[in-house]
């Protein structure tokens, strides 16, 4: 029988909680077919508009090990920059993965930066082992922060 497992990771940045917040998570859609191309060929909202039961898909380039993800997001308090999505379709769901969520927390410093805090949860189908995998969503999260805070740092007046 498969276990329920999980990672967690923390990624600090010089940039504003909510301006973060609001790239790197409410609008990575938009913004990581930009940022990140030779990853994410494009994404798009399926369904809603960011808010609660929203679903959003993104398409990958072969660079990833498998072409889509659709996440629905269940939870978003965009004044305490957190959310809660689901992944509902692809990125291993149905070949390795049974189910996977994700709760993104993104808290102010006293310095007026940000801490970014990613717990997945997921759950392997019989017989599916971990090895690097882990390794490799930490570093795609992280990735994904910064390349949000990179643009951020450069467009200082965007996501205000």
């Amino acid at each position: 029988m498969a276990s329920t497992n999980s990672w967690t990771v923390e990624i600090e940045s010089p940039v504003a909680a909510t301006h973060l917040f609001r790239a790197g998570v409410m609008d990575w859609h938009t913004l990581a077919p930009k940022l990140a191309p030779h990853i994410v060929a494009s994404a798009h909202p399926v369904e809603g508009e960011g808010s609660i039961g929203s679903v959003r898909q993104f398409n990958f380039t072969s660079a990833m090990p498998f072409s889509f993800m659709k996440e629905k997001l269940d939870f978003v308090d965009a004044e305490k920059c957190e959310c809660k999505s689901t992944l509902i379709e692809g990125g291993g769901i149905g070949t390795a993965i049974e189910t996977a969520t994700s709760h993104i927390k993104v808290e102010t410093t006293a310095s007026g930066g940000s801490v970014v805090k990613v717990e997945s949860t997921y759950k392997l189908l019989p017989g599916v082992e971990v090895k690097d995998e882990i390794t490799k969503a930490k570093d795609s999260v992280t990735n994904i922060f910064k390349g949000a805070e990179a643009f951020l740092i450069a467009n200082p007046d965007a996501y205000n």
